[in-house]
């Protein structure tokens, strides 16, 4: 593709700094926010994934020196290239549009809880959602659906539901997008992910990642630097001078394994799909000349 721009080292010393403070320091690191948080997460391996849990997700899975062409929603990207002489590696993503921002709308719009930390402790005041489902597509479903006109639901209440169900489901539902993309990722790569890394600053979440590990079925492994966007960067820019290398892997903390029996997750996924599937095309629907005017029923 000759119309598109060379790919440059991610690690090299480009230039030095002009003038202030900072004046001689090489400017010797180029990363991308999701990219450095790949390379902050040392996910070298093919097949090495990372999930950043902010306002919304972001999952890079490293598909080594070859491009992988996505057919099932993803995007494929260039993850790094680490040296003047060194292959670039791809990587396949995908995002989610609304992960902590939910939470932000259940303490500003809703007003279910004063902060946003204790979404944690009132979701772990019941035991499920009791059939709850939440799908936060205020914007439209990003990856693997790109479906602009969806809208968020909720769906399964009961006169027996409360906060805290609504709130255990608005954790799950960015469970349960996670794993819609690491399926997509699944089936274009064919290498199935062991574990997952994941970083930002939802992972503080204890209940967040052990729902995680739950519906994904594997290991959710959490470092002691979570802010590994920031880490990726300082690497790549301290390779290049020879700071460090990337041998160094950073030391975990907690790893949450999975313990939901397979048939309860299996079920509890194919429920939030059907609650997927209720959220899409809510917006044409609404606009449709055919209907307005019409009473709701």
């Amino acid at each position: 593709m000759n119309i598109l721009p060379e790919i440059r080292s991610s690690s090299e010393i480009y230039s030095y700094m002009g003038q202030g403070s900072l004046k001689g320091v090489p400017i010797s690191g180029i990363l991308g926010d999701q990219q450095a948080a790949l390379v902050g997460q040392t996910c070298f391996k093919d097949g090495q994934a990372k999930n950043t849990y902010g306002t919304g997700c972001f999952l890079l899975y490293n598909t080594g020196s070859q491009p992988v062409i996505s057919e099932h929603g993803l995007l494929t990207t260039v993850a790094y290239k680490l040296g003047k002489t060194t292959p670039a590696v791809y990587a396949l993503e995908g995002s989610v549009a609304i992960a902590g921002a939910v939470v932000q709308w259940l303490k500003d719009n809703i007003g279910i809880i004063e902060k946003s930390a204790d979404i944690e402790k009132l979701a772990a005041s019941v035991q499920s959602t009791a059939g709850t489902y939440f799908v936060p597509a205020f914007s439209g479903l990003y990856a693997p659906y790109w479906q602009t006109d969806a809208r968020g639901v909720i769906c399964g209440l009961t006169q027996f539901t409360t906060k805290a169900h609504i709130a255990r489901a608005a954790l799950e539902a960015v469970c349960f997008q996670t794993k819609e993309i690491l399926d997509a990722m699944n089936q274009d790569s064919g290498i199935p992910l062991s574990s997952l890394q994941v970083d930002g600053g939802m992972t503080a979440n204890n209940l967040l990642m052990q729902l995680q590990a739950d519906i994904l079925a594997i290991p959710v492994v959490r470092p002691s630097m979570t802010e590994t966007t920031a880490l990726g960067a300082a690497m790549a820019a301290g390779m290049a001078v020879g700071v460090w290398s990337f041998d160094e892997k950073p030391i975990t903390t907690d790893t949450f394994m999975p313990v939901l029996p397979l048939a309860e997750r299996d079920q509890r996924f194919a429920k939030w799909k059907q609650a997927v599937q209720r959220s899409m095309h809510w917006e044409s629907y609404a606009n449709d000349e055919n209907i307005k005017g019409r009473p709701v029923v």
